[in-house]
């Protein structure tokens, strides 16, 4: 009667046992997931370790779209014209009758960033007087620059000022500006009456762009020793006419290839500009009395 008992007790935990058993393969694939899982996640690691590595390289590519895009537009002239020859004989006969060969050209540390040129003539007429004429070309190009901006843009800030300076001279009477048309990308003429003691001055300054390049022409006239002042309009036409040629000379001066192919490395520097647009002509009364 206990024998059965005893069997029946032992079912039961043989059962269990059984049981058991049979859960450890499933527990040992468990594991044997689990450490393929780990595998799997190694390999993650090494994605994510290779992800790193490539970091760099994505950054850098990111960087130089930055630099791309923060680069500048590149000058459209690399040089200048020698400014003594921009001007035709014919047309510096027009405006300093007495002096074309009376060129003189300015110091410049750099003659493809910055030069000028003036020349002066006095035509005396004796007991008549004398009629006095002086011309100013300044020429100012300016390179883009990272920091500074297109060299377009500097250029026009300059100009901008050239313009401001020219209508703000002291002791200027009737001061007039108009726009100069046809003449680069923009142009203004000045123009104004300066009474000094040799005489009234009629000055004119006639400021121009074209690209990366601001030409600055000054030319004034003065009847002396009794002569009369010449025509205002006939001085402005004169300066205008002699403004266009030079811009001209600017633009053959960059044919050929010499348009800028590299980046710029220099920028010019406004302070240093030669032109001295503000100022009438550079004592006029000491080349009357050398002519005299």
């Amino acid at each position: 009667m206990h024998r059965p008992a005893q069997r029946v007790g032992r079912a039961p935990r043989l059962t269990r046992i059984l049981v058991c058993a049979a859960a450890v393969p499933v527990v040992l694939g468990a594991a044997g997931c689990s450490s393929d899982s780990g595998s799997h996640s190694g390999s993650g690691s090494g994605s994510a370790d290779n992800a790193n590595q490539s970091a760099p390289a994505t950054s850098s590519a990111s960087g130089s779209a930055s630099a791309s895009a923060n680069a500048v537009k590149e000058a459209a002239y690399r040089t200048l014209p020698a400014s003594c020859s921009v001007l035709s004989k014919k047309t510096l006969g027009e405006l300093v009758p007495k002096g074309p060969t009376s060129a003189k050209a300015g110091k410049s540390d750099d003659a493809q960033t910055r030069s000028n040129c003036s020349w002066n003539s006095l035509d005396n007429k004796g007991v008549k007087g004398s009629q006095f004429r002086w011309l100013n070309v300044s020429l100012l190009r300016f390179d883009s620059d990272a920091t500074r901006g297109e060299g377009n843009q500097l250029a026009q800030t300059y100009y901008e000022k050239q313009v401001k300076d020219a209508q703000a001279v002291t002791g200027a009477k009737g001061t007039r500006s108009e726009p100069v048309t046809g003449t680069g990308d923009q142009a203004t003429a000045v123009r104004y009456d300066l009474k000094k003691k040799e005489g009234t001055f009629k000055q004119q300054t006639v400021v121009a762009r074209v690209q990366n390049v601001v030409i600055t022409l000054d030319y004034n006239g003065a009847g002396l020793a009794g002569d009369q002042a010449p025509n205002a309009d006939d001085l402005t036409k004169a300066a205008e006419k002699a403004v266009k040629e030079t811009v001209a000379a600017v633009a053959a001066a960059n044919q050929n290839g010499s348009r800028a192919t590299t980046a710029p490395t220099k920028s010019a520097s406004p302070s240093k500009s030669a032109s001295p647009s503000t100022s009438a002509s550079p004592k006029p009364s000491a080349s009357a009395s050398k002519k005299n």
